[in-house]
């Protein structure tokens, strides 16, 4: 696995345990973290730390994932910056409606280290590269 040192990463889920093991596997790998634990917490975090790599939990009180990504990518400064929904549905429907919303993946809940790690790791070197 590539290191991640530096990658700045964004965790919005309302359940500690998943902001606390996204927390540890991305520290682990290196990244920055910053956690959110809804949607409203999460818009002003994102203009303040400029993530790299966004990750979003679907279902969430007040502002569900779908709306905190719109309202992400309809922001000319983060339309850029890779949104990937987590939920614990692995539905078509949950992912279409992903990325009518302008989410760039999907991941399904519970995740695992690796597939937290490629993701952002996938996402990061696109941007960078872009």
């Amino acid at each position: 696995m590539p290191s991640l040192t530096g990658v700045k990463v964004m965790v919005i889920d309302d359940s500690n345990t998943i902001r606390r093991s996204a927390e540890i596997f991305l520290g682990q790998a290196g990244c920055e973290v910053i956690l959110a634990e809804d949607g409203f917490d999460a818009l002003s975090k994102v203009s303040d730390h400029n993530p790299d790599v966004i990750f979003v939990d679907v279902m969430m009180p007040r502002l569900d994932g779908y709306q905190t990504c719109s309202l992400i990518k309809k922001n000319p400064r983060f339309k850029a910056t890779p949104v990937i929904m987590l939920s614990s549905k692995d539905g078509l429907f949950d992912r279409a409606r992903g990325r009518m919303v302008g989410s760039d993946e999907y991941l399904t809940k519970p995740f695992t280290k690796d597939s937290l790690l490629s993701a952002v790791d996938q996402h990061a070197r696109a941007r960078q590269a872009g």
